[in-house]
């Protein structure tokens, strides 16, 4: 059975660093059989910057964001899908802006029930993967954490690939080995 990826990449640059790893990873996950989507948040149409904490998603038996813009077309990919694949440059020790939005409402896709100490999510069982570089050698480990934790909460496996000293847009293309690299963790999480 092939994998279903969801690729959301929060690069504002269609030519850039993050777009090559997503190309190459893509490459590899397609050799396997994997039916790839890719959905480039930083050209999405957003009504807030994130997740409003009206909690009415917590109210209601579905899973999904209620604020109607493009982020919650978005939300039910990733639930269909069995890997998703968060693909950002790192700006301030973080991801993209853009991603952040549809990382924030990730909160619709969780179910807590607070007197109990439960929570549900239609997420667990499914693999993340991150994709992301950097200008220099600082600063991954701190962009990766959130996402790291967020999978583990989730019961999700987690696994990254994380391109330090990267350079300006398109220049990862000069370093070795990470196409290499990019193409067998895309491979690997089809097998």
């Amino acid at each position: 059975m092939s994998k279903n990826i969801l690729i959301l990449s929060g690069s504002p640059k269609r030519n850039g660093n993050t777009k090559r790893l997503v190309d190459w990873f893509m490459e590899g996950a397609r050799k396997k059989g994997a039916e790839c989507e890719l959905i480039e948040t930083a050209f999405m149409k957003f009504k807030f910057s994130g997740c409003l904490s009206c909690r009415v998603c917590q109210k209601r038996k579905e899973y999904g964001c209620v604020i109607n813009d493009d982020a919650k077309q978005v939300l039910p990919k990733i639930i269909d899908a069995s890997v998703i694949v968060m693909a950002t440059p790192l700006y301030f020790y973080g991801p993209s802006a853009q991603l952040k939005v549809i990382f924030d409402r990730w909160f619709s896709l969780y179910k807590w029930d607070n007197k109990a100490g439960t929570m549900k999510t239609p997420l667990k069982g499914k693999t993340m993967v991150l994709l992301a570089s950097a200008y220099e050698d600082i600063g991954l480990k701190d962009l990766a954490r959130p996402f790291k934790l967020t999978a583990d909460y989730s019961g999700m496996k987690f696994t990254s690939l994380l391109v330090p000293n990267a350079g300006e847009s398109g220049d990862i293309v000069k370093l070795r080995g990470v196409h290499g690299k990019a193409v067998a963790l895309g491979k690997k999480v089809c097998s």
